[in-house]
């Protein structure tokens, strides 16, 4: 029986180079087709069969084979030259190009009780939110701010407890249509948030509050994309200080219902990306340090690695 492969898009730099970033497909170097992130996958440039921009396949009538269309003509034009790259000879950028990010907050029972945990002045209104017909939304960052594997995430100088948000990344195009999935972490500083939640986009919106990646996993599909499960690890120097897991199929709200009040009365003429939320909080106890290294696996997507630093 074969096994269907899943499409995945990235953008990346070639070793030492100075020009645009490249559009590539992501595929498994070995027989597992199911090697998603893994070690043996090879990237192969799109960008040489003339693909300029990841939105040219998302905004295609059928992204998925856009993308097999793009990928099958690389190699039939470059055969053995484009065999692929290996992921260790690249730079993988964040799988973002013009589109804004936005985010969704107290999707996850666990986050509305943490948000209530972290302000008794606040309490009334995340739990409302948690319940009401509207969702909390709130803009992230401009698509060019965000940063992508093994870049640097931030923490505010100015703030005390500093904590990464690990969440599945819905992917839009410009039509408003979901194309796919990518791994986000929603950088947050809750003591300031907890202060007064006036002051969530100084908590939320700030230098290398928002990475993403590894790239895009071209699966739209709700019931197939709530199997799936999210992982965190902070790793502070050769031991793990915090690890947490929860599944997509937590998150309360439907994607249509998250998404259709994101595009309420907007447009977004290159696609936008959307935070989900998060079901992994850590308590007051452990807050992020320069130097942490922040792991987020999504077991249909991949793995997003990124370092902290000070902003």
């Amino acid at each position: 029986m074969s096994i269907a492969v899943v499409e995945r898009i990235c953008r990346f730099l070639l070793p030492g180079a100075t020009e645009q970033p490249r559009v590539g497909a992501v595929v498994a170097g070995s027989a597992d087709a199911e090697n998603a992130g893994g070690s043996q996958d090879r990237v192969i440039d799109l960008t040489s069969v003339g693909i300029r921009w990841m939105a040219e396949l998302l905004d295609a009538q059928d992204a998925v084979s856009a993308v097999r269309a793009a990928r099958n003509k690389a190699r039939a034009s470059h055969g053995d030259l484009l065999a692929g790259h290996a992921l260790a000879d690249i730079t993988l950028l964040p799988p973002v190009e013009r589109q804004e990010v936005w985010a969704a907050g107290v999707t996850y029972l666990r986050s509305k009780t943490a948000r209530m945990e972290e302000s008794d002045f606040s309490a009334t209104a995340y739990d409302r939110v948690y319940e009401a017909e509207r969702p909390e939304i709130f803009f992230k960052s401009l698509g060019e701010k965000a940063v992508g594997p093994g870049d640097t995430v931030g923490i505010r100088s100015d703030a005390r407890w500093n904590v990464p948000e690990p969440e599945l990344a819905l992917v839009m195009n410009a039509r408003g249509i979901v194309v796919g999935c990518t791994i986000g972490n929603d950088m947050s500083s809750r003591d300031i948030e907890g202060e007064n939640l006036l002051y969530l986009p100084q908590a939320k919106v700030y230098d290398r509050s928002c990475s993403l990646g590894p790239w895009i996993t071209l699966v739209a599909d709700e019931t197939t994309i709530r199997t799936w499960t999210i992982a965190i690890a902070i790793a502070r120097g050769s031991r793990d200080v915090f690890c947490g897991q929860t599944g997509v199929d937590k998150i309360k709200r439907s994607f249509a219902d998250l998404t259709g009040h994101l595009w309420r009365s907007q447009s977004f003429p290159h696609g936008v990306v959307l935070l989900t939320g998060t079901g992994v909080v850590p308590d007051e106890s452990l807050t992020l340090l320069p130097g942490d290294r922040v792991s987020i696996t999504i077991s249909g997507i991949g793995t997003l690695d990124n370092t902290v630093q000070t902003v």
